[in-house]
This record gives structure tokens, sequence and C-alpha cells, in this order.
């Protein structure tokens, strides 16, 4: 293959990566911006623990129940946000310090660190798939930005909390609710919120209905954080209990 023709083949496969790039990013800010006000049909990780479902020959089973803010417990989205992330309102998407000490904390060696955010646990499992990758990685930084422009804080939390896998094949709070506790997730107690919340990092391992010690020991540990915190969350606040403004 001469010069000339390798040189029109770089110049082809230039332009389609361009194209596709230009394609990508029109096709994830428009759907990022539809989903501004438009529930959430179904995640990558639903389809893909369906997959395993068939794989180990059991039952189909996805069940879940998009319900607005407003129906959600403010018990619950405290408790989210008091286990899971508790600088949520006044990061841009990441927490810095976080970062910088799970980097820490994996290059020497120890059991990896998380430092995800609300914002990128949420564009993970809306946008991408699970996975520990640097394309997945930067991805999910990507979409994050997207939602932490497009959407406000409370749409955030709102998708949050209803596209979150809280058990076996159960995803959402309002599932979540209905299938440990037998009631709407508008009247969580704070005490069944805080479980809910404590089960998120092994929510196919631990049972929000039938805790054991260490849902029992996090549940008391939560509590008393969201006692700190007061009723309910503030989505105007820019700061944190014990901060000074």
């Amino acid at each position: 293959m001469g010069n000339k023709t390798k040189l029109v083949w770089y110049k082809r496969l230039w332009r389609l990566a361009f194209k596709i790039a230009v394609f990508f990013m029109f096709a994830s800010v428009l759907s990022v911006i539809l989903f501004r006000w438009v529930p959430i049909p179904v995640t990558p990780l639903m389809l893909l623990r369906l997959i395993d479902q068939v794989e180990e020959g059991k039952d189909l089973r996805l069940v879940k129940d998009w319900e607005p803010l407003e129906n959600i417990a403010p018990s619950l989205q405290l408790a989210v946000v008091v286990c899971e992330d508790q600088e949520f309102l006044i990061h841009t998407g990441f927490n810095l310090e976080a970062i910088k000490k799970a980097f820490h904390s994996n290059s020497k060696g120890r059991k990896l660190r998380g430092a995800s955010t609300i914002s990128q646990q949420t564009a993970k499992n809306v946008f991408l798939w699970h996975g520990r990758n640097y394309i997945r990685k930067g991805l999910e930084a990507y979409f994050t930005l997207l939602i932490e422009t497009f959407w406000p804080k409370e749409r955030i939390m709102e998708v949050y909390l209803n596209v979150i896998e809280l058990g076996d094949g159960i995803y959402g709070a309002q599932a979540a609710s209905i299938h440990y506790f037998g009631k709407d997730a508008s009247k969580l107690s704070r005490e069944e919120a805080a479980r809910l919340a404590v089960i998120l990092p092994s929510p196919r391992r631990y049972k929000a209905s039938r805790p054991g010690p260490y849902v029992t020991q996090r549940t008391s540990w939560t509590l008393n954080q969201m006692r700190m915190w007061g009723n309910k969350l503030d989505y105007n606040s820019r700061t944190i209990p014990g901060e000074k403004e």
C-alpha cells in the first residue's frame, strides 16, 4: 500500500472518528436533557441482571415503580446522603478529597475504596455499564458533568432513588419499600430509611427487613448522623452540618 493510499485511509478514519464523536456528544447531551423530565424506563444494570438470571436458570425478576421525589420520604433522601455522599449538596459532581484518599489507598495495594458521589452513581446507573476500566470511568465523569449541568440536585436525587438496585431484581425506593416493609416509600420511618441506605453498597447481600449485626450497627450510626442533619435535606443549602458558612 502506497503512502498516498495510506494517507487517504487515515483521512477517512479521522473523518469517521470525528463524525462518531460529534454524534455521541449530540446524542448524550440530548438524552440528558430529555431525562431531566422523562422517567428512566430501564438501565443497563437492570438488563445485565436479567441476563444473569437467565444464565443462572432463575425466574426473570425486574420490579420497579417510578415515583416523583415528593412521594419519597424525606428521611430516605437524607439517609442516602448521610451514608453515601455527605457533600452532595455542595459539590459539583465530584468529591476530590475522597478521590485522593481512594487513590492513595488503592496505590498502596489495600482493598479498593470507592469515592463515587451520588451524582457519579446516578450517571453510571442511567447511562453506563458497571466496571472499573478507565474508559468507563472517563465516560462516567463526562455524564456526571452533564447531569450536574442540566439537572438540579433534586432531579439527581429523584433519578438516583428510582434506579438504584436495592435487592435481587428490586430497583428504586418504592419497589424496595413495598418488598421489605410492605408500605409506600412516602411512609418509611427514619429507621427503615436508614436500613435501605445502609444496604446500598451490597443490596443483594444484605436485607433491610432482616438486619444482621453489620446492618444494625451501621443503621445506628446513620440515625445518629441523620439527627445531626435535622428532619430533611435543604436542597438550597451550600453547607453541611458542623461547617461554617
